[in-house]
């Protein structure tokens, strides 16, 4: 029997958890921690992007996935030019004030995962082309790529104690 009475509605909440469990268990979080960490992620990522192109990446989202993606879009006629990977992350940062201290080029990494994981590659493919090079970085192409990068944050993290 259906939770809510309506499929479309019982796929969302199943798929929306897939993705909060699979992104808390990146960043070994809670589910509400990853919501937050979701919904800074997909802002930060939609305000950088063609207006057109955020609204294909919309369409994509799980429905209760998309009206975080959404909510308090103003849609500009240019998509913000932070250029720098530092400034993508303060503003994922920013969007996460709110909740406990995430490592948040982890979490962006996480999302960017989820995302790889779950929505068509050749959109995932024209998203990473709209970024500035230092901003694709963060976002592994392949679980190589992942690995790559968690390895490089843990020699920084330690050359950081070590000093």
């Amino acid at each position: 029997m259906s939770a809510t009475g309506l499929d479309v509605f019982d796929r969302t909440v199943q798929t929306t958890n897939l993705w909060l469990e699979e992104i808390g268990s990146r960043i070994e979080f809670d589910r509400r921690v990853a919501w937050h960490v979701l919904g800074a992620v997909l802002r930060t990522l939609r305000d950088r992007l063609p207006i057109g192109l955020a609204a294909h990446l919309g369409a994509q989202l799980p429905l209760l996935v998309r009206g975080l993606y959404y909510d308090q879009w103003h849609p500009r006629a240019k998509p913000l030019k932070l250029r720098s990977a530092k400034a993508f992350l303060d503003q994922v940062a920013a969007g996460l004030e709110d909740t406990r201290p995430v490592d948040t080029e982890a979490a962006t990494q996480a999302v960017f995962q989820v995302l790889n994981h779950y929505l068509d590659p050749d959109q995932i493919a024209n998203v990473r082309g709209a970024l500035s090079k230092p901003v694709r970085r963060l976002w592994p192409e392949s679980a190589a790529d992942l690995q790559a990068q968690e390895t490089e944050r843990s020699e920084r993290a330690l050359e950081r104690t070590q000093s």
